[in-house]
């Protein structure tokens, strides 16, 4: 099967790609998606080896920082069974999970983090989802050939 490529954020004060890199073996769980299209990319789409950007959201600047790969395939999001959890989701049982997460392997952190306003000025990204208006997808599909740009202008 053909690798995909994929654009996952995270607000850095959650989790960020230094904490991806002090967990153990670099590995961790990708939990808390709760939202339907996103939980359909990791349910039915990510797969063992597929390469991942890891996106700062919510900080000044928005940016890549770093490249992860999935080492783990989609299995029940446990933080929704957890009351304790803010991710916690009454509705998901676990007979039947609501949400789904997959875990991702630290491959490396950029030498220069590539902000959303970098990457808006530079033409071979402008069809990319992150860039359009109104998207606010947590994870999402994006070309090789985006992958790679960003990989490119990250060092």
């Amino acid at each position: 099967m053909a690798t995909k490529y994929w654009l996952m954020k995270s607000e850095p004060d959650v989790f960020s790609i230094d904490d991806l890199a002090k967990s153990k073996n670099q590995t961790t769980y990708w939990d808390g998606v709760r939202n339907y299209q996103a939980r359909n990319f990791i349910r039915d789409e990510m797969k063992i080896g597929d390469k991942v950007i890891f996106y700062h959201s919510n900080s000044k600047p928005p940016a890549a920082v770093g490249i992860c790969e999935i080492v783990k395939e989609a299995y029940p999001d446990f933080t929704a069974f957890d009351p304790e959890s803010p991710h916690y989701d009454p509705k998901s049982k676990k007979d039947n999970p609501a949400w789904m997460m997959v875990d991702v392997k630290l491959v490396m952190k950029f030498k220069n983090f590539v902000s959303i306003d970098i990457m808006r000025q530079n033409k071979k990204l402008k069809k990319m989802q992150l860039l359009q208006r109104g998207n606010r997808l947590s994870v999402m599909p994006i070309t090789k050939d985006e992958f790679d740009e960003i990989v490119k202008m990250g060092g």
